[in-house]
């Protein structure tokens, strides 16, 4: 390994917080999939930590308050390394309880954890021999907290992994990211890595016993050759511990989507989707926007329903305490999985599409139905069951309820009042082979919900139509992702969704997209049914991907359906123009009393 580690020369890759899309399309490996994989598919929830020195600051800076990725402080306030590194003289977490938040965890319904080790300021958060910028020489506090971490995961099995950013180091003259200390051409990445990350690697794959995942971040300066080098090495060390995506060059064992990201639908393969609990990853002492229980619950379903892995991130602050809302609403949440974790647990990607009740997700004979939203009728509609029912059942009791099949729907009769209003869960019991319906296209519009939303992910495209992710921030580094049609310019470049209306009336239409000012007041057109509603895009302002990606809801009209059954809707523009018409990102229909 030292040999090849001295042939390695290092590009200097420039990578921010605010360049991070450029890397979220990495894969895991296509080939050779890791047996290991089995326990990461069905654990379906984990808990991220990010604690550091940026803790202790709790997004402050001198005088200057910071709002999202609190880990990226010493970056934004372009504060001196020697400077930064002193924080460390007053880091004292001695309300750190390893215990404890092995605890929480468990009571959570967590499965596997990831901690960080080293994130882009260059601390080391154990015992390291490679350097004193660590918590045992560099602090008062003198202890290794990710050891006795460790031992409490393990008592409460719950599996265990480290975050190690690889390439970014503001702390170390050679590392990746400070340019504000360091100058670029006097930089030697190469030294860096065989100095620094490679050994502290290994030092986290010897010193702690069996670990069950490396999280890897931010790759850099390594060819796909050298990377699989690397890979292959670490993996000599502890063949069953899994790698993320981001050690880079598509070699990870499992995918990682963006930060905050969900695929729109189903994707095969390991894969984890990761979100912050609140706008941050680090401790922000002022940021409160946290994700309600129900947020939570209906994320880790919708995840799931894809077929993923959700991993929620706490930042602990520098006293080692969590926030107090991350503690509350996890345990409600362990609640929830208490009584309907069947559902997540060992779970696939649901065989019914998302309709507008809910989401659904699947095991060998079972069908588990998330009602996130009560029909007004208190009738459930399920669409293309064509296995042979056994039983429906609210999941976790021995109450069947009563059923009905017609027109290749289940109808199914909903207690006057559900267990859970955030998510209760039905168990649909079959025999036989159940189709998967997963992709279909076409979409449910039912006047017992106050609104449909349709994503064009499920249209049918014509001419130049096609879908793009836009990624865009709201604080920084607070990353948001919407899937919106473009390419719209002429009248054939077409979106045709196919509808399956269940109840006759009037519906509004609302056109939910964002347009460039120099393309408003160009003529579109809906039509459905020989009806056609007119309009003119209306300006929402410039797509930048650093800034707030703005969207209208634009009512556009009303429409009548005489008779429930198929309809295609239809969303175009009317006349040629030179500009794409808009990105659209829904069209929501509001039933009308």
């Amino acid at each position: 390994m030292k040999k090849w580690l001295l042939l390695l020369t290092f590009m200097y890759v420039r990578v921010s917080a605010q360049d991070m899309p450029d890397m979220w399309t990495k894969d895991a490996a296509k080939n050779n999939e890791n047996p290991n994989l089995a326990w990461f598919k069905d654990a379906k929830f984990g808990l991220f930590i990010h604690w550091g020195l940026y803790s202790k600051l709790g997004g402050k800076w001198k005088d200057s308050s910071y709002y999202g990725s609190g880990e990226w402080i010493q970056n934004r306030a372009k504060a001196p390394a020697a400077e930064y590194a002193k924080v460390a003289q007053t880091f004292n977490p001695t309300g750190f309880n390893a215990d404890q938040w092995a605890s929480i965890a468990r009571e959570s319904g967590i499965r596997y954890l990831v901690i960080t080790a080293k994130h882009h300021e260059g601390f080391s958060m154990f015992d390291s021999k490679v350097t004193d910028f660590d918590i045992v020489d560099a602090t008062p506090y003198k202890k290794d907290p990710m050891r006795a971490l460790y031992a409490a995961c393990k008592k409460q099995q719950i599996r265990f992994g480290f975050y190690y950013s690889q390439f970014l180091d503001w702390h170390e003259p050679n590392g990746g990211g400070n340019k504000w200390d360091f100058k670029e051409s006097d930089k030697d990445y190469q030294q860096y890595y065989r100095a620094k990350s490679i050994p502290q690697l290994k030092e986290l794959l010897t010193n702690y016993g069996p670990l069950d995942i490396v999280w890897f971040d931010m790759p850099g300066g390594l060819t796909p050759e050298q990377t699989k080098q690397l890979v292959d090495s670490l993996h000599r060390l502890q063949p069953n511990c899994l790698f993320s995506s981001r050690v880079g060059h598509n070699l990870g064992d499992y995918r990682d989507f963006g930060d905050s990201e969900v695929p729109p639908t189903p994707i095969s393969g390991a894969w984890e989707s990761i979100y912050t609990h609140n706008d941050s990853w680090g401790y922000i002492q002022h940021d409160l926007n946290f994700k309600s229980p129900k947020e939570i619950i209906h994320l880790l379903s919708n995840v799931a329903s894809k077929g993923g892995n959700l991993m929620l991130n706490v930042g602990p602050d520098g006293n080692g305490n969590w926030p107090e809302y991350s503690i509350r609403y996890l345990q409600e949440t362990g609640k929830w999985l208490k009584q309907y974790g069947e559902s997540i647990y060992g779970s696939t990607y649901g065989l019914i599409p998302a309709q507008p009740w809910g989401v659904t997700t699947s095991k060998p004979g079972k069908l588990f139905l998330h009602i996130w939203e009560t029909p007004a009728n208190h009738l459930l509609t399920i669409p293309g069951i064509n296995a042979q029912i056994k039983s429906i059942k609210v999941l976790g009791t021995n109450t069947t309820l009563a059923w009905t099949q017609r027109n290749n729907e289940t109808i199914v009769t909903l207690p006057a009042t559900l267990p859970d209003s955030r998510n209760t869960v039905l168990v649909l019991e079959y025999s036989g082979k159940q189709q998967d319906l997963s992709q279909l296209h076409t979409q449910t519009v039912s006047r017992q919900y106050p609104a449909i939303t349709i994503s064009p992910v499920w249209a049918v495209f014509n001419g130049d139509a096609a879908t793009k992710l836009f990624t865009y921030s709201h604080y920084y580094g607070d990353w948001k992702h919407d899937n919106c049609a473009i390419n719209m310019k002429q009248p054939q470049d077409a979106l045709v969704f196919p509808l399956h209306v269940q109840e006759p009336g009037d519906y509004k239409v609302l056109l939910d997209y964002q347009c460039e000012t120099g393309a408003a007041t160009q003529p579109g057109l809906v039509t459905i049914g020989g009806q056609q509603l007119p309009f003119l895009t209306l300006p929402t302002g410039t797509y930048d991907s650093h800034q707030p990606m703005m969207f209208i809801q634009h009512a556009v009209g009303v429409i009548h359906i005489d008779a429930a059954g198929e309809y295609n809707l239809t969303v175009k523009p009317a006349t040629a123009n030179k500009k794409e018409l808009f990105r659209l990102r829904n069209v929501i229909l509001q039933p009308l009393n």
